[in-house]
């Protein structure tokens, strides 16, 4: 079998210490490693020189989703009565909000065991209720906020209240008030994710108004989900069940994807989203496509991205672009120049 269908195949040994677990400052003083396929060249700089690299002629996608306070922490409703006659059972429990499912169902994770019927009560008066255990561990449940049925719009307003930004696990650490703008991109606008478009996050006030004033600029939407941390389990990729994110796509955005302009996708979140619209035609819904070295982008001329999880449909992703060993030499490379890595490291352009 082919390497490239191996999840073995994108494995690779990150040295202690390469996780960056908070931000450079400012922003745009990442390192930035930049590899021209024409040319089979690697330049080694700073983010805040990106634009002495990206092709003036580019048009340039970014992600507009805002990272909402998706971890929150209560405890179980009492259910029975103990000898004494007090109520027990109030267990302490941690819900993840992942997405909607509809207008009052809504896919979360939970620590803590439950059943269907399970009350969970949090700040604020706000209550979900378990409607379904999932076999892949996750949950559905209905919120009522003071014994009401509560949609999402209301729901983000509760949770940005009593809830906690959802650091990748990666990270070993509680978020902080310095994390309400490190995670966040500058452009954020649209609520729903529970991970950040990392690449975007390099970005300072200066260097996107220098992007903006000489690239035309799109924004999409995809609200980036926990399955993006989901690493995969199979020992075959294209046996991986690949998770799926809301997204919307404007039309006139779907307009620069048919013309033949040069695309620099800046993240993964983008590429996903521009070449399931190239192989669908749909603006919105929900984005599941995998894309591979067998299912390589078809739309996407350029890439912005951090540097990944060793077998994840992430690092898959960019070995799409360039190839798994190329990937994997770059990767090494890297690590050799003491780049830091994941979600808070720095980033990498394919041009």
């Amino acid at each position: 079998m082919s390497p490239e269908l191996l999840t073995q195949s994108y494995d690779y040994k990150l040295p202690d210490g390469f996780i960056a677990t908070i931000p450079v400052q400012p922003r745009d003083s990442a390192k930035l490693l930049v590899y021209d396929r024409k040319t089979d060249t690697v330049t080694h700089t700073t983010f805040k020189h990106l634009l002495d690299f990206v092709p003036k002629n580019c048009d340039i996608f970014l992600n507009d989703t805002r990272v909402i306070k998706a971890r929150i922490f209560g405890k179980k409703k009492a259910t029975s009565i103990n000898k004494k006659g007090f109520l027990q059972g109030g267990g302490k429990v941690e819900l993840l909000f992942n997405k909607p499912i509809d207008a009052n169902h809504y896919l979360v994770m939970i620590r803590g065991k439950v059943q269907i019927g399970t009350k969970l009560l949090f700040d604020e008066n706000l209550v979900a209720t378990v409607t379904s255990l999932n076999e892949d561990g996750s949950r559905i449940v209905t919120f009522t906020h003071n014994d009401k049925p509560i949609r999402f719009e209301g729901l983000v307003v509760i949770l940005d209240k009593i809830g906690h930004l959802p650091l990748p696990p990666y990270m070993q650490r509680e978020d902080n008030k310095d994390d309400e703008r490190d995670y966040q991109t500058l452009f954020a606008k649209n609520a729903g994710a529970v991970a950040a478009p990392t690449a975007s996050l390099h970005f300072t006030s200066e260097l996107f108004d220098r992007l903006q004033k000489r690239h035309n600029i799109h924004k999409i939407t995809l609200h980036v989900g926990a399955g993006t941390f989901k690493p995969v389990e199979v020992n075959e990729i294209l046996n991986h069940p690949m998770h799926s994110e809301y997204f919307d796509i404007p039309q006139s955005s779907a307009e620069v994807l048919k013309s033949d302009r040069a695309i620099l996708a800046i993240g993964t979140t983008v590429t996903r989203t521009l070449e399931y619209y190239i192989r669908t035609q749909k603006l919105k819904g929900e984005c599941d496509l995998f894309l591979n070295p067998t299912n390589k982008p078809k739309r996407v001329t350029h890439l912005l991205t951090n540097f990944h999880l060793p077998k994840s449909t992430l690092i898959m992703l960019v070995s799409a672009f360039i190839g798994r060993e190329k990937t994997l030499e770059l990767y090494k490379e890297a690590i050799e120049k003491e780049y830091r890595f994941f979600s808070y490291g720095d980033a990498m352009l394919i041009l």
